[in-house]
């Protein structure tokens, strides 16, 4: 699961907190367990309280806690958070002033597009708990 670093990161933290939803957890304390920094980790968590996954307090005793119950988190939401694509795209700015490669280009771009809804639709039938076990 290292092909994209933040979402095997975000999946990895989630499926930890996921053990103890009320557990307050430092960037610190999560950047040291998944071998990174802790500014990566505030970046990537960050884009996961935007979305509504989790939450934070700053100060001596704050951190991060997940916003809501593991199972009503999916590998979907997390993926989507962060708004990247497992699946490459093939878009490109520049139109194919060859008629073949043009056609090749649009159907390989809707190809990609269906591979990429069926990722996020099969993502979305696991919650953050099955993950874990629990």
């Amino acid at each position: 699961m290292k092909r994209n670093s933040r979402l095997s990161l975000a999946l990895h933290t989630l499926s930890h907190m996921a053990g103890d939803p009320e557990k307050m957890r430092t960037s610190a304390d999560i950047a040291e367990h998944a071998g990174t920094n802790p500014v990566v980790v505030r970046r990537v968590l960050g884009r996961l309280r935007e979305a509504g996954l989790l939450t934070s307090e700053k100060g001596h005793a704050g951190g991060w806690r997940l916003a809501r119950v593991p199972e009503a988190i999916t590998l979907a939401d997390v993926y989507l958070a962060l708004d990247e694509r497992l699946v490459a795209s093939s878009e490109d700015t520049d139109a194919p002033a060859c008629s073949v490669e043009h056609a090749l280009h649009k159907r390989v771009s809707s190809v990609l597009e269906d591979i990429e809804q069926s990722l996020v639709q099969r993502l979305g039938e696991t919650s953050i708990s099955e993950v874990r076990g629990t």
